[in-house]
């Protein structure tokens, strides 16, 4: 499991963001939505640097999201050349953006493990590395806006390794 981020403001300069830690969202606000998502939007980078967008179904489980896609597909070519991604919730109005690496998943314990909760969520879908590469994607900055109160919640995570 990641260490726990560090939070602070967005550099969005002209928001009217308040200076301080007043109003911060807490990471645990962010992680309930990952969890509860049932898409998530990732963008990967093709060849020629232009992006790639699309739905994918997924976990966010031990501080990462684990999905799985076609081999073939434009996602997986993508991230085996450039491993660069960003994974979004499918709720803007209380969106949550994370920018991280992706790598395949190998660990078959750890497959197994989440196997079980991927089924109950997408039934009657099962997690398979037949089917396509598992991959996970590991934060690395995270950003919340919540609409309600854009300005004072907007809050970004960092981890720091």
């Amino acid at each position: 499991k990641l260490k726990q981020p560090k939070s602070n403001r967005p550099q969005a300069p002209g928001y009217g963001f308040p200076k301080g830690a007043k109003g911060l969202l807490p990471w645990s606000w962010a992680e309930q939505r990952l969890k509860k998502s049932h898409n998530y939007w990732i963008t990967t980078v093709k060849p020629d640097g232009s992006p790639h967008t699309m739905i994918v179904w997924g976990l966010w489980q031990d501080g990462r999201l684990l999905f799985s896609t076609g081999r073939k597909s434009q996602k997986a070519r993508n991230l085996d050349r450039n491993p660069n991604c960003i994974v979004c919730t499918e709720q803007a109005n209380e969106a949550v953006i994370v920018e991280g690496i992706a790598a395949p998943i190998n660990d078959k314990k750890l497959i197994a493990r989440v196997a079980p909760y991927y089924h109950k969520k997408y039934t009657p879908w099962k997690l398979d590395p037949k089917m396509g590469p598992i991959f996970e994607v590991r934060p690395q900055v995270a950003f919340a806006m919540y609409e309600k109160k854009f300005a004072e919640t907007a809050t970004k995570w960092e981890w720091k390794s």
